[in-house]
């Protein structure tokens, strides 16, 4: 088997506090346990939470002389000139920069994208081979995907969001015959059932068998997300006191679980791939006409 470039995994979602960022680094750090090169690129200039994660853990990692993982990080700001399309030039620059510098040694590369609309964001999930959409688990945030009928439950109006995946999704059909496996994942579950619950599932089914994409069982709402991001550490560490500069919890067992069950619901591969359609490089280029036209 020859191994056509890196496993491209999007986090996107035009909604602040669905736990992007989280997703992002859990997702990333699981698969350097797992033995994987993993490099990791933070477009959301804004928030640049999945920078400050790798941050931590790298300071955490110093300060007590632990051997742990780390992903090759990239951080790409926006660019803020006076010109629109030299500002677009800049960011695809770099962008493509990130991606070359690793996309034949990476075997996954992990995008944090902030919760608005951005070229960088249009960039990213054109190349994603899987797109991880957090949802929190509430019937407001239902609307970042699609307007539903309070009446009939069905979605009847997609939105800018779901319509910009579309188009990335058409996009990369285009340039080398394979489409982006989309994956909507609950998160922030509440610990007790409740008739919101069963409808947001409801729901949440009939939008993801509306826009051709998957819905995954996801992380439940626990406190021990925000006591871990201090430190850079992840529910794929070793439970251990020294490693988490505390005792673990049943939370962080719970949560562990909870990732596996994720991971294992985007079925992303863990061999070697066959060479298959367009490199990485021309998909790239490819994808900055689809951005300057379209976005």
């Amino acid at each position: 088997m020859v191994r056509q470039g890196a496993h491209v995994i999007v986090v996107g979602n035009e909604k602040g506090g669905s736990g992007k960022s989280t997703t992002a680094f859990h997702l990333a750090i699981f698969l350097l346990h797992q033995g994987h090169k993993v490099a990791s690129i933070d477009v959301d200039s804004r928030q640049q939470t999945l920078t400050q994660y790798v941050r931590n853990r790298r300071d955490w990692a110093r300060t007590r002389g632990l051997g742990l993982p780390h992903t090759t990080h990239f951080h790409l700001p926006l660019a803020r000139g006076d010109s629109m399309r030299e500002n677009n030039k800049l960011e695809f620059d770099l962008f493509r920069q990130a991606i070359g510098e690793v996309e034949q040694s990476a075997d996954f590369i992990v995008i944090d994208t902030p919760g608005f609309d951005t070229n960088l964001t249009r960039l990213a999930h054109s190349l994603a081979d899987t797109l991880v959409t957090p949802v929190n688990d509430s019937l407001i945030d239902l609307a970042v995907m699609a307007q539903v009928d309070p009446v009939t439950g069905e979605p009847r109006e997609l939105s800018h969001y779901a319509r910009l995946v579309q188009r990335a999704r058409s996009e990369r059909l285009t340039i080398d015959g394979r489409t982006i496996d989309w994956v909507l994942v609950r998160n922030r579950i509440s610990m007790l059932s409740s008739r919101n619950m069963r409808q947001v599932q409801t729901m949440l089914d009939r939008i993801a068998t509306r826009l051709g994409c998957r819905v995954a069982d996801g992380i439940a709402e626990r406190v021990i997300f925000r006591s871990l991001f201090a430190t850079g550490m992840t529910v794929f560490d070793a439970l251990d006191e020294d490693l988490l500069g505390g005792l673990p919890s049943a939370s962080h067992v719970g949560a562990r679980q909870e990732y596996k069950a994720l991971v294992s619901a985007l079925n992303l591969p863990t061999r070697e791939r066959e060479a298959v359609g367009a490199g990485r490089g021309e998909g790239i280029r490819q994808a900055a006409h689809f951005v300057s036209e379209k976005g």
